[in-house]
């Protein structure tokens, strides 16, 4: 995949991320797939991906949101750089 964009990590995400892959093994390849995918279009231009522009949300607090399985991402984008905000997990009642 040819990437374009640089993307990088905010401590927020790192402390988030590592609470969340110490509980969920599957959550490495999940990142690994979504470094990928905004590293080539973060934008979501080709809307082949399960990112959504989130309403109300301040610029610097994470205004797009990408799926992965249970795990979401937050992100900034600032010109040519994609900063991880957030990581969370969906609990398994969320929509029930």
């Amino acid at each position: 995949m040819n990437s374009k964009f640089i993307v990088l990590i905010t401590g927020r995400f790192e402390r988030e991320f590592k609470k969340v892959a110490a509980a969920h093994q599957d959550l490495s390849d999940r990142y690994s797939q979504v470094i990928g995918i905004l590293g080539a279009d973060p934008y979501n231009n080709s809307r082949q991906h399960p990112i959504k522009k989130l309403e109300a949300v301040a610029e610097g607090q994470g205004q797009y949101r990408i799926r992965s399985g249970r795990f979401r991402f937050r992100y900034d984008i600032d010109g040519q750089t994609v900063y991880l905000k957030a990581c969370s997990l969906r609990r398994e009642d969320t929509y029930r």
